[in-house]
């Protein structure tokens, strides 16, 4: 398999995914500035929406979208406990994650990385992405992840969209739930195996 990612994008989510899974796969850095790979060919050629993640299969086959890809992964490898059994309600509440981490919290970031932003529409982005690390806050509180008591693919793609609070100057002092949550994920081995690997921590 094929990861085509960006450092620190969102397919950091996936990259954690496949380690956290233990899966071999090749990661393909895929420039978001300038849509070319390493070897100068087009990332549209590939993917012709231009963004990350995508994961190519053995087959050929590309699957785009974090947490379709996330889940694909985890069904990969089911004695890893990334998703639980498929039709089960436990994996519609992790459906239910991915989704709320997909439309709530990363594209309520979105506009904080736009330059032509203007800054009160940042300042809205902003006060709607309180509102829910609150409630995320409350959502953590005396649980170990998103899910319980065992980590997730869902607790991945939080981990990587709550990373950009650094570059994009929010602050999550009010939320110490989230806090603790997030240095707990940050301080597992795959996860810090793939922040290394795109060349986030040294």
């Amino acid at each position: 398999m094929k990861l085509y990612y960006s450092p620190g994008a969102c397919s950091l989510s996936p990259h954690i995914a496949l380690r956290e899974a233990g899966l071999a796969f090749e990661p393909v850095l895929a420039s978001t500035k300038t849509h070319q790979l390493e070897n100068g060919a087009d990332y549209y050629g590939i993917n012709p929406l231009g963004y990350v993640p995508l994961l190519e299969l053995d087959d050929g086959t590309h699957l785009r979208e974090g947490p379709v890809i996330v889940q694909y992964i985890a069904d990969l490898a089911p004695t890893k406990n990334l998703a639980p059994a498929n039709g089960t309600l436990p994996r519609y509440r992790l459906q239910e994650w991915l989704n709320f981490i997909g439309t709530e919290m990363h594209k309520g970031f979105s506009p904080l990385f736009n330059p032509n932003m203007p800054e009160e529409a940042k300042t809205i982005a902003k006060t709607r992405l309180k509102s829910r690390y609150e409630w995320l806050d409350g959502q953590l509180d005396g649980k170990q992840f998103l899910m319980g008591d065992q980590f997730s693919v869902a607790d991945g793609y939080l981990f990587t969209i709550t990373n950009w609070v650094k570059p994009t100057g929010f602050d999550l002092t009010p939320y110490p739930n989230v806090r603790a949550w997030h240095e707990r994920v940050g301080a597992r081995p795959a996860v810090q195996e793939a922040m290394k690997a795109e060349g986030l921590l040294k």
